[in-house]
């Protein structure tokens, strides 16, 4: 572990996703599928043979002290890892062209999910790759969230914290005494069995709730990682239907709040849990949202006839699934979604799940988004704000905690807004620039900025194909997708003074 933590991070990485090849590769051989299998088992060999020589050669490294190394080598790994991830890839699909490949796999990576080739071109093996480079990419950030992010106060963690955000410094509770490489290997320790355990769960739960387990296998990868990934042409073709969507949503717990999956089963933390503010807020909007648009049609119907009209569960239930799926950057379409649009009597519904996947899950989970803290905070605020206008007078209580988030952490959610607004007009210009229409160009910024590629499919009056893009705007996605995984604050804190001081 030691000589480990001793290499560069973007090396481990890269071992790490040539290890991963194995697995298509084995996936390919049992189904006898040799024309795939070759590609990545000779990737697996050649790259771990570079990876290895290039591990000799660093095995003097003395890495930097301080977070910065970790966060290039972070921004590296989503840049230039995926032309690596991408050879195999290349080489298994006949006539795919690298472009696409490198976008499918930066897509994977981001835990975007936006997809690049038709379902049915691609073998069952090749699926299982963008799952699985999807699956590692989320636990990347899991990972990295903790032991990068949150010691710089990025990432959400700047709305609680008492620190400038992206000055480097170190958070109070984020063991100080360690660098950051040995905080990585320890996190990782502490997040895989988690990470793992609740993959393997969810795969068996969807089994036997009907799904054969490769279609299973995906849709956990795809679920935990939020992705959206899958093999068949529409989530909603799963053969689990709406069982599958129950044991689905349960799991999306872990992508809206991360006191889902730290802290142990205590009878404190259960309490910590229940008043959980991105928790709380997630709910109120997964209930809410679906419930207007069913009661809007549902009153109407109402006054016309006084009988229940037998799509108007079906189209509750499409409704809270899938405005969950998009809250928590997944991306997933509930095969009762359409029974829900017909319903809500709306042009455009799909609008509605891009302004969910704009809000997005909680801090240092797998989702994207600008995070359920963020707009929190900003709603507290407005309701202080509120209050004082009523009595000017009156103290606003409920502990230093909650103060600062009213006013610190506005404050830097209320910048963050503003940087991802202006980062939208740029992925904006760049994509008009490479010829895309404007009505396009909202909704693909939207979708890479938030990670949520599924919104290309279902915000516009009509689905927009990723692949029917020009290069010049497939590369402005690949660029929106990284700048929105990683958030705008990162990337600007590697331009902050303070952030280059010994």
């Amino acid at each position: 572990m030691h000589a480990l933590s001793r290499l560069p991070l973007f090396v481990l990485l890269a071992g790490i996703g040539a290890l991963a090849m194995f697995v298509p590769a084995t996936v390919a051989w049992s189904g006898d599928d040799l024309e795939t299998a070759r590609p990545f088992f000779y990737g697996a060999v050649l790259f771990l043979m570079i990876t290895a020589i290039v591990g000799l050669a660093t095995a003097r490294y003395v890495p930097e002290s301080g977070t910065r190394p970790q966060l290039f080598a972070l921004i590296a790994a989503l840049t230039v890892l995926p032309v690596m991830l991408a050879v195999p890839f290349a080489e298994a699909v006949p006539n795919a062209r690298f472009l696409n490949v490198y976008a499918e796999m930066v897509s994977a990576l981001t835990t975007t999910g936006a997809a690049f080739f038709e379902p049915e071109r691609l073998p069952y093996a090749v699926h299982v790759w963008r799952a699985q480079v999807a699956w590692m990419g989320g636990f990347l950030i899991w990972v990295t969230g903790f032991a990068i992010l949150a010691p710089m106060m990025l990432g959400g963690f700047e709305v609680t914290s008492v620190q400038e955000a992206g000055t480097g410094a170190m958070r109070r509770d984020v063991n100080d005494d360690l660098e950051p490489s040995a905080r990585l290997l320890r996190y990782t320790a502490r997040l895989l069995p988690i990470y793992g355990g609740l993959t393997t769960v969810l795969w068996l739960l969807l089994v036997l709730a009907g799904d054969p387990p490769s279609v299973g296998a995906i849709h956990a990868m795809s679920t935990i990682a939020t992705s959206g990934i899958t093999a068949l042409p529409s989530f909603s073709d799963a053969p689990s239907a709406w069982v599958g969507e129950v044991v689905i949503l349960l799991f999306f717990v872990f992508a809206l709040t991360r006191r889902s999956f730290l802290g142990g089963f205590s009878a404190p933390m259960w309490t910590q849990f229940a008043q959980d503010r991105e928790l709380r807020l997630a709910i109120l909007l997964i209930i809410s949202l679906p419930s207007l648009l069913f009661f809007r049609h549902f009153l109407g119907a109402w006054d016309i006839d006084e009988t229940l009209d037998p799509r108007a569960l079906p189209a509750f239930w499409g409704g809270v699934f899938t405005v969950a799926s998009f809250l928590t950057t997944t991306g997933f379409e509930s095969g009762d979604w359409n029974t829900a649009r017909a319903w809500s009597g709306l042009g455009t519904p799909g609008l509605l799940l891009a302004g969910m996947a704009v809000i997005g899950g909680g801090v240092a989970t797998t989702a994207g988004g600008v995070k359920l803290l963020r707009v929190y905070a900003l709603y507290k605020h407005g309701l202080r704000e509120m209050e004082r206008l009523v009595h000017p007078s009156s103290v606003g209580g409920k502990g230093e905690v909650a103060r600062r988030i009213r006013r610190e952490g506005a404050s830097i959610a209320w910048v963050f807004f503003m940087i991802f607004a202006i980062s939208i007009a740029l992925v904006m210009a760049g994509l008009a620039m490479a010829g895309t229409s404007f009505e396009d160009a909202v909704i693909l910024a939207v979708a890479t900025l938030s990670t949520t590629g599924p919104v290309a499919n279902i915000a516009g009056e009509s689905a927009i194909s990723y692949a029917a893009l020009t290069d010049a705007a497939k590369l402005v996605v690949c660029a929106a997708m990284v700048l929105g995984r990683l958030e705008t604050l990162a990337i600007i804190a590697l331009l902050n003074p303070d952030f280059w001081h010994s």
